[in-house]
């Protein structure tokens, strides 16, 4: 017999320490959490919808089959989450001044995802489809980049990128001219 889900609405959750423990079989619609630490939790099965998260910790948390619709990430310590467990129905983010580093993105569907002054180091975005993202002021330092669909993604203000233009889509994406570097980086030049 399935567990009965409870629905939580607008409601606003803080400074909740939910670390290492489990929580399943809710369902969160336009609720806020804040300074909230989920660190080494399990999320499984659950749906956040039209959420907020303020200033919370999911390093290392479980979120196998979690629904994330438009869900926002504000100053979110967001440590080795592997993103393709989630639920991909209606997939959608976005991220302000977040540490997401050593996350995987490995072919998921990201189009017009923010993410903004964000650190993304060692972030795998291989075979995603981040068409139509923006990368403001965010830290790229050893992201990868493989047979991934960057066509008209913003990269004029992100730093420390390296992405081959010949194993990716980039058809109009967005480089300021001060990060050529970034894209020739293979052919070892010195780009004074």
């Amino acid at each position: 017999m399935a567990a009965e889900v409870i629905t939580h609405e607008n409601k606003v959750f803080e400074n909740v320490n939910h670390s290492g423990k489990t929580l399943r079989d809710r369902e969160f619609y336009k609720c806020k959490f804040v300074m909230c630490n989920f660190t080494k939790s399990d999320l499984r099965g659950n749906d956040f919808e039209d959420c907020t998260f303020e200033d919370c910790n999911f390093s290392m948390t479980e979120i196998e089959g979690v629904g994330f619709r438009n869900a926002a990430f504000v100053g979110c310590k967001i440590l080795g989450i592997d993103f393709t467990r989630c639920n991909r129905l209606m997939f959608s983010f976005s991220f302000e001044n977040c540490i997401l580093d050593y996350c995987t993105f490995f072919g998921t569907k990201l189009k017009k995802t923010h993410f903004i002054q964000c650190s993304l180091k060692e972030v795998d975005f291989a075979e995603a489809d981040l068409s139509l993202s923006l990368f403001t002021n965010t830290d790229l330092s050893g992201a990868q980049f493989y047979n991934t669909n960057l066509e008209k993604v913003d990269f004029s203000s992100a730093t420390n990128f390296s992405i081959d233009p010949e194993s990716n889509k980039l058809k109009k994406a967005k480089f300021s001219a001060f990060q050529l570097e970034g894209l020739l980086h293979k052919y070892q030049l010195n780009i004074v």
